[in-house]
């Protein structure tokens, strides 16, 4: 039976991820398609490793913090690049 939910698990994911190649997504919709790839691939692991997946609430908490640190990341100011001296 668990091969059969792993099987239907990566078929999930893999459709997931094709639409995610598509252009015409808007960002709302490719932000539950990001989103539920995570939630899939973890149910592959508790499917699959039993008591190693994290909770809903965990999984949901671990992808906040990541989307704030690209967040600062994206809205950080970039270090102006400097010309060095080169010495004859």
């Amino acid at each position: 039976m668990s091969r059969h939910i792993l099987a239907q698990l990566n078929d999930a994911e893999s459709a997931l991820r094709e639409n995610l190649h598509r252009h015409d997504l808007d960002a709302t919709a490719r932000t539950h398609m990001e989103r539920a790839v995570a939630h899939v691939r973890e149910a592959y692991i508790a499917t699959n490793e039993i008591g190693k997946a994290r909770t809903v609430q965990r999984l949901v908490s671990d992808l906040e913090k990541v989307d704030l640190l690209f967040t600062k990341i994206r809205n950080s100011q970039k270090p102006e690049a400097q010309a060095l001296k080169i010495r004859p």
